[in-house]
């Protein structure tokens, strides 16, 4: 009679793990496969109408423009410190040929010099979308970031040259992102600089 009991008991207890199991991937819902990780893309909702393959410029609205920074705030973080340790292969799909020319051969002369570049992010206090407008088939979005950063730079023998490794420094930078509107690429990438 008891090993009944014991049969009972699993059934149930299997019963309510599949139970759990089935909430929960309805919730959290499944992985596809086709995720995209951003180190290799930029995307964001902000797609061209398929029938005309053409974007109007005011349909970036509040919510999308929201979306969009969210994006704008991971790359931001992440272009910062893969360039501070001087690895361009993790962003390079962010970033279009000319700033990507201009961070490499920033690179080249830090490590010519043997400077080493150290760098801590500490957060974004503010970013925010000064202007955007649709020249052709791309959309160019400008944003304004406020961050912290404790950053520094050392020469050959250890000795800091520039900045400060003691201490957190406000930062300003102005970015200008691109998309082309006439694919469904979703990816934006940095076309511009400006501190």
């Amino acid at each position: 009679m008891s090993y009944s009991f014991e049969y009972i008991d699993i059934i149930l207890l299997a019963m309510i793990a599949g139970f759990i199991f089935l909430r929960l991937r309805g919730i959290l819902g499944k992985k596809t496969g086709y995720e995209e990780d951003i180190s290799t893309s930029f995307p964001h909702d902000f797609q061209p109408k398929k029938a005309e393959k053409k974007v109007d410029i005011n349909s970036f609205d509040d919510a999308q423009k929201k979306e969009f920074l969210k994006g704008a705030n991971i790359a931001y973080e992440t272009i910062i410190t893969n360039f501070s340790k001087g690895n361009l292969k993790d962003i390079k799909n962010l970033l279009n040929k000319k700033v990507y020319d201009e961070f490499n051969d920033a690179i080249k002369e830090r490590d010519s010099k043997g400077y080493t570049s150290d760098t801590t992010f500490i957060g974004i206090n503010s970013s925010n979308i000064k202007d955007h407008e649709q020249k052709n088939n791309f959309l160019e979005v400008t944003v304004d970031f406020v961050s912290e950063i404790i950053s520094s730079i050392k020469d050959k023998e250890k000795k800091v040259i520039s900045g400060d490794p003691d201490k957190i420094k406000k930062v300003y930078d102005t970015w200008k992102f691109q998309k082309d509107v006439t694919t469904n690429n979703p990816n934006w990438l940095l076309i511009d600089t400006q501190v």
